[in-house]
């Protein structure tokens, strides 16, 4: 039998491929023929079905051509069979292998059992759930999208994929979909990691030659969440791997959640059918907060800091003016309260707003709005590809007084200028044409969703 397999495994390898050959027809072993049919055994089942789905007529044409009559495939699972582990291998250029993996959420198994030698069975962060994420108007369709998957059953988009800035909730979101998701089916494979975690297990398999293991566990599970995948661009093997696994799943009917810092078409070094297939899901753009959502979340975290710190007393208007003073992201907001709470506790002191200036100064200061006039009105008109000085020229169609009033309502929103002093940089315009602007944009933001998708990617081209 060896005889034989070893020939028919050097022609399998120049049909196949190198690649192909080494991941799929390597790890079998042929222990006998007979009655037209060929009995292999594999290291692990997924390996079996797939040979079984892919290379099953290969391998028997190249039996034929090898004297042996064979019109049927009998795969048998036996690890033991698995190629020994080789240790000191260079590692791949994706990544270095001494890297730390750091954790894998893994919300369940079937049996309990991790599904290889390693422990994948991290706690999700505890904070993180659906009751305490604030919703407001930048993030309530991500909120729902999310929702949606979490409660399991058939969904019409995969992937769903969360895209926006630091702070702005896409970590929190993975997170309470994998904790409701285990809870209304605990026997559902759930498996949450890092773009980078992805990378460097599959850098770890390739070094330690179980690809066979690293295939079927991510192959099998019935939920992949993977975030901020935009670290895999550039990464060709990971890619390769990260788009067959996606394949895979799909084809599965598995749920794909992914999230990144920019939407799929914007992810630099990105192969284009990861790209493509990225965007056949729901693609949803988490906003920058506005001011409502800002002091919803800063209501919602002082009742909890309240629990912790008793007896503080809150000044009014401080919560108002943090949520109009520190727009840069959740994270920075949330550690700022934090910060008074305690500062107030170890001082003794009510917190005021001369306090609050006095202990965030250096937040207050990195928050303040350097943004000038000028830069706002080259930004938008790059967006809407107009002339800088049709921006502040006297022309009042459409297609250019759209634009200048977006400019002017960014304008007043961005930097501390009189209204006055913002018409004379357009042209020496009167504050009331300004402030006409202004409210015309307020207005139709509410009415036109592309339109506010515009002015939240220009204020956070502009804040970046």
């Amino acid at each position: 039998m060896d005889s034989i397999w070893g020939e028919a495994q050097g022609e399998l390898e120049q049909l196949v491929g190198t690649n192909n050959y080494a991941n799929w027809i390597q790890p079998l072993r042929l222990t006998s023929l007979s009655d037209g049919t060929a009995d292999l055994i594999s290291p692990t089942k997924f390996l079996s079905e797939w040979v079984s789905r892919h290379y099953a007529r290969p391998i028997m044409d190249v039996l034929a051509r090898k004297g042996c009559s064979v019109d049927r495939l009998n795969i048998r699972v036996d690890p033991a069979t698995a190629l020994p582990k080789q240790r000191n291998v260079p590692a791949p250029s994706d990544g270095p292998a001494a890297t730390q993996a750091g954790p894998v959420r893994f919300g369940a198994n079937r049996g309990g059992v991790a599904r290889s030698d390693e422990d994948l069975t991290a706690a999700l962060d505890a904070r993180f759930t659906f009751d305490n994420f604030v919703v407001g108007k930048p993030n309530e369709l991500a909120h729902a999208a999310a929702r949606r998957v979490a409660e399991g059953g058939p969904v019409s988009f995969n992937p769903l994929f969360l895209y926006g800035g630091v702070g702005l909730g896409k970590t929190h979101l993975m997170h309470a979909i994998a904790r409701e998701r285990q809870a209304r089916d605990p026997e559902a494979r759930i498996l949450y990691l890092s773009a980078e975690q992805f990378m460097y297990r599959f850098v770890q398999a390739l070094r330690e030659r179980t690809v066979m293991d690293f295939k079927e566990l991510f192959r099998t599970v019935d939920v992949l969440m993977v975030d901020d995948v935009q670290f895999i661009a550039g990464k060709d093997s990971t890619q390769e791997e990260f788009f067959h696994t996606f394949n895979a799943l799909v084809d599965q009917g598995k749920q794909i959640v992914i999230s990144a810092d920019r939407a799929p078409g914007e992810i630099k070094d990105l192969e284009e059918r990861i790209k493509s297939r990225l965007s056949c899901g729901l693609i949803v753009d988490l906003h920058p907060t506005d001011y409502e959502l800002r002091l919803s979340i800063l209501q919602s975290k002082t009742d909890l800091f309240r629990a912790t710190y008793p007896g503080l007393v809150l000044g009014g208007g401080v919560l108002e003016f943090l949520a109009h003073r520190i727009t840069s992201n959740v994270r920075v907001l949330e550690g700022a309260l934090q910060r008074l709470f305690a500062f107030a506790s170890l001082m003794g002191r009510e917190i005021d707003l001369d306090m609050t200036q006095e202990c965030l100064a250096d937040i207050l200061r990195a928050s303040d709005r350097k943004v000038s006039i000028e830069e706002i009105q080259r930004k938008v008109a790059e967006h809407y590809n107009i002339r800088l000085s049709d921006m502040i020229g006297p022309k009042r169609v459409r297609t250019l007084a759209r634009p200048r009033q977006i400019a002017m309502y960014l304008s007043k929103q961005m930097t501390s200028r009189s209204l006055p002093e913002i018409g004379r940089r357009f042209g020496g315009r009167d504050h009331t044409t300004i402030m006409h602007g202004v409210r015309k944009i307020e207005e139709l933001r509410g009415e036109d969703r592309s339109l506010a998708e515009d002015i939240d990617l220009l204020r956070r081209t502009l804040e970046a």
